[in-house]
């Protein structure tokens, strides 16, 4: 299959993004990040972790655009759903609708019957052009925050019940309670590896501020963190509890757990992502969190008219 180039704007040039891309990459995304929201959300190994998804090829399946002195410019990437970023001094030059037009092609060309593209809200020119190309509201996604001026107190554990820290050794545990929890509303479940990359094996993830409960020797619920220096805050990547013991308090237990840890280490809020697939934004604000920021999941059909 050949590898498709796209058609950019005069004085811009397209290239697939290698290994070594990475910093660059994150420094595009931070600038972006700014902008909107005035702080930096992303870190190199999360960026790395999407580069590395299973069935990617960096040859066809992502794009770096450059200016004439050699500044990245915006980037793409493609594989099941999609990435777009455009750096603030290069948007309005049509950067945004060439990369849209390569998505696109590109996900057609690997046969893809639709692609995805999730959009800050608060982006309203992003909105509007993928919204102009004919895609569609999926799935809502909410930011939300935990502000903690004081210590969060953290309940004693019901009976028979026990929080600690994650421990090494830990990781196939949680990773099987995770993807059995997200089983209901995930497309696919991801193997160890792939996980692994995202959580465990990240350079931000946090062991000591990550909180696992057990009933007996039996995992029964996660908290997985991540410390981001450059958010200056707290960030939780997932939070679990297997089916069988859900509705007893134990998600609001480990939050809480995680909240102090967060809270000892100098951070005075803490923040995490859900979305609307899994009904746990009341369990949320039910702890006491608020919604900072909410994106939008887009879909448009690929198939030929």
């Amino acid at each position: 299959m050949p590898v498709l180039l796209p058609t950019l704007p005069a004085g811009y040039e397209g290239r697939p993004t290698t290994a070594d891309d990475v910093t660059a990459i994150h420094r595009l995304v931070a600038a972006c990040e700014r902008a909107l929201y005035g702080r930096v959300q992303a870190d190199p190994g999360g960026i790395a972790a999407d580069l590395d998804r299973p069935g990617l090829d960096p040859q066809r399946d992502t794009l770096l655009v450059h200016d004439r002195a050699g500044q990245l410019a915006a980037r793409a990437w493609v594989n099941r759903r999609s990435e777009v970023d455009v750096h603030p001094a290069h948007r309005g030059r049509g950067l945004g609708t060439a990369l849209l037009d390569w998505v696109e092609a590109r996900a057609r060309q690997a046969g893809s019957e639709g692609i995805v593209q999730t959009v800050p809200d608060d982006d309203t020119h992003a909105v509007a052009l993928v919204r102009s190309r004919g895609y569609q509201p999926l799935v809502t996604a909410w930011q939300l925050e935990f502000a903690m001026p004081d210590e969060p107190t953290v309940p004693a554990p019901p009976a028979g019940l026990t929080v600690r820290p994650f421990r090494s050794g830990d990781g196939p545990a949680a990773h099987h309670l995770i993807e059995d929890a997200f089983d209901e509303w995930q497309p696919r479940r991801k193997s160890y590896e792939e996980w692994a990359r995202h959580t465990v094996d990240r350079p931000a993830f946090a062991p000591a501020l990550s909180a696992l409960a057990h009933s007996g020797d039996q995992l029964i619920g996660a908290v997985m963190s991540l410390d981001l220096p450059e958010a200056g805050e707290g960030y939780i990547e997932q939070v679990a509890v297997h089916p069988d013991h859900r509705n007893q308090g134990i998600a609001r237990l480990l939050l809480r757990h995680a909240f102090r840890a967060f809270h000892r280490q100098g951070r005075r809020t803490c923040t995490l992502w859900t979305h609307s697939d899994t009904g746990a934004l009341a369990l949320y604000l039910r702890v006491g969190m608020t919604v900072r920021h909410s994106s939008t999941v887009h879909r448009k059909a690929l198939t030929d008219d």
